[in-house]
């Protein structure tokens, strides 16, 4: 196992509705795709943004395209004409889960 970024295994892309923000991370190949479907729970993601996240943490799940969807829900702080937060529409949420760390078996990584 080694502990690594999921910029090694990923790539991300966030975007706001409202309140929420969403944050979709495309595995690198099949195989990461699959260690991340069942490891990057909304459990894990929730703890990672708990510091901004007060609402639930729902998953979508796009196998044909490798990507796992999270949505953040009460993560804007009202969203972006109701706060004075910096990032009210959450451009850098994936970012933020891309600096997550875990533990990937170094098969996967080669």
């Amino acid at each position: 196992m080694a502990r690594v970024q999921l910029f090694d295994v990923a790539i991300a892309r966030s975007g706001d509705k409202g309140d929420g923000s969403n944050v979709g991370i495309k595995a690198r190949t099949p195989e990461l795709y699959e260690f991340l479907r069942e490891n990057l729970t909304t459990a894990v993601v929730k703890d990672h943004f708990k510091e901004i996240c007060f609402g639930d943490v729902k998953r979508y799940e796009l196998p044909n395209l490798q990507v796992l969807n999270f949505i953040l829900e009460d993560s804007l702080g009202g969203g972006g004409t109701e706060t004075l937060i910096m990032d009210a529409q959450g451009k850098v949420h994936s970012l933020a889960l891309l600096h997550m760390e875990m533990d990937i078996p170094d098969a996967l990584l080669a």
